[in-house]
């Protein structure tokens, strides 16, 4: 099978999470305003709540699949054989999950106001399984997945401006929401006869399987206490109002978090080939420049998105919002340990089957991350949210590292890292000015902040020509040949 080109697929992995993103960009701020705070603060409860059970169906499927897939995938025989036995197992977690759900909505009185909105959010669980996606990331077939999402994104777009119209039309955006993540599902499914003919079968081995498989749902259970607990337990501690501001300065923070972990997503099955084949110095030289990269983009996202808090969230939902910008600032500090955690967890621990290392740092993150909101949620309301999140990805970062420093401690502690992180700052300080800057130069919201975005990239970009930085100069070099061959 021909190899597909990693920065043609770090593109389009990045392409489709940006048209994922441009999607709540274009309709967040039209539906913060419709629905107001109160309706954004039953939405984002009622989706928090459903992502619990999302968990259980998955039960780390994809990531065990990916990872062991990889093996199989030119042989088409062992690839259908292994994909329908997760498939087979994928399905019998999703009605497991659905058991639970309907379980809670039954004996949690608290839930049943929000009945039907989880139940449309519920959907997800069903077409996710269905969805299959860990085979096109196995096969690295991202321009499918990338069309496909365009395609229904732009009719979920249209549904949205036609059906959405007032306060109580949280359930439509809800629908509409499914509809744009999971909507394609079904031809998913079909579409991925191309590659293997899956199918339920009754002969599993089950043992060889679940033992890992467990391991990367209890880890995926603790990671996803410490993404949504904050507010679910903001759900429960204080009242919809809260809910609504920390979900703006949450999403806005998982947008910029989603674009960067785009370019680590289409790494992780050639890695995990790579690691099983032992090329272990191709694996190093892909993650070095991989990590690389990332410090060069996670510092100036941070410092930017900071300095432009105020305005973005202006921008996104309005006035009623502009309590979360100081939880969004503290928020931008968790981006460094949130990045470099997902290298070594994704890319380091998993590829070398050390999912009980991973499964420790999750535990030991999320416990860390319930207890702090426990205390401070009463006192602090969404700011001890975001310092929550922040703690937990920095204890992330620690603990992984420490779990993988055999394997990749030369790479971290580089001197190429250690100029990175340096001209990166520098580059920083650039962004800082320019920000302050444009803010006295400029009245109006948009051009401050076009000018902003536009001027800091070209400031840091500059500055790091300037300090001679490799990564910039590979990137512009790769930028130059493909732009000298559509010439």
């Amino acid at each position: 099978m021909k190899q597909k080109s990693l920065a043609m697929n770090a593109f389009l992995n990045s392409f489709r999470s940006v048209m994922n993103i441009i999607f709540p960009l274009i309709t967040f701020p039209y539906v913060s305003r419709i629905l107001t705070v109160e309706g954004m603060g039953i939405y984002n409860f009622s989706s928090s709540i459903v992502n619990y059970f999302m968990l259980i169906a998955a039960l780390g499927i994809s990531t065990y699949a990916i990872r062991e897939g990889a093996k199989y995938r030119t042989d088409k025989s062992k690839i259908t054989q292994f994909s329908s036995e997760m498939f087979t197992i994928n399905l019998c977690s999703t009605v497991l999950a659905y058991l639970l759900l309907f379980l809670c909505l039954i004996v949690f009185s608290k839930l049943r106001n929000y009945t039907i909105c989880i139940l449309i959010f519920s959907l997800q669980i069903f077409f996710t399984t269905i969805g299959t996606e860990w085979i096109y990331q196995i096969y690295e077939d991202y321009s499918y997945i990338t069309v496909r999402s365009i395609i229904f994104q732009i009719i979920s777009i249209i549904l949205l401006f036609t059906f959405v119209k007032g306060p109580d039309d949280y359930l439509n955006y809800a629908g509409i929401t499914v509809f744009s993540a999971v909507g394609s599902n079904i031809l998913n499914f079909i579409h991925a006869r191309k590659y293997c003919n899956i199918h339920i079968v009754f002969h599993i081995n089950w043992k060889k399987h679940m033992v890992p498989i467990f391991i990367l749902f209890i880890t995926g259970v603790t990671m996803m206490i410490y993404v949504d607990s904050d507010i679910t337990l903001l759900g429960i501690m204080k009242n919809n109002y809260v809910v609504g501001i920390y979900s703006v300065s949450s999403k806005i923070y998982q947008i910029v978090k989603t674009i960067i972990n785009a370019i680590l997503t289409v790494m992780i099955p050639r890695l995990a080939l790579l690691f099983g084949s032992h090329k272990i110095k191709e694996y190093k030289n892909i993650l070095t420049n991989s990590t690389n990269m990332l410090i060069i983009l996670i510092l100036p996202a941070s410092v930017g998105l900071f300095m432009l808090a105020n305005d973005v969230i202006l921008i996104v939902s309005g006035s009623h919002y502009l309590r979360a910008v100081n939880s969004l600032r503290i928020l931008c500090f968790a981006y460094i340990f949130a990045i470099l955690a997902y290298v070594l967890n994704d890319c380091v621990l998993i590829p070398a089957k050390r999912e009980k290392y991973a499964l420790k740092s999750t535990i030991a993150s999320a416990t860390l991350n319930i207890i702090f909101n426990l205390i401070f949620i009463p006192l602090l309301a969404e700011n001890a949210a975001a310092i929550s999140t922040v703690l937990a990805e920095m204890c992330m970062f620690i603990m992984d590292y420490y779990y993988a420093k055999d394997l990749v401690g030369d790479i971290f502690t580089s001197k190429e890292m250690f100029n990175n992180i340096i001209a990166s700052i520098i580059g920083c300080l650039g962004i800082i000015v320019v920000c302050l800057l444009c803010g006295l130069g400029w009245q109006s919201l948009v051009l401050r902040t076009f000018f902003s975005v536009v001027l800091s990239i070209i400031i840091y970009i500059s500055i790091l020509v300037l300090l001679k930085n490799k990564v910039v100069f590979d990137l512009l070099e790769k930028a130059r040949i493909i732009l000298k061959s559509k010439l």
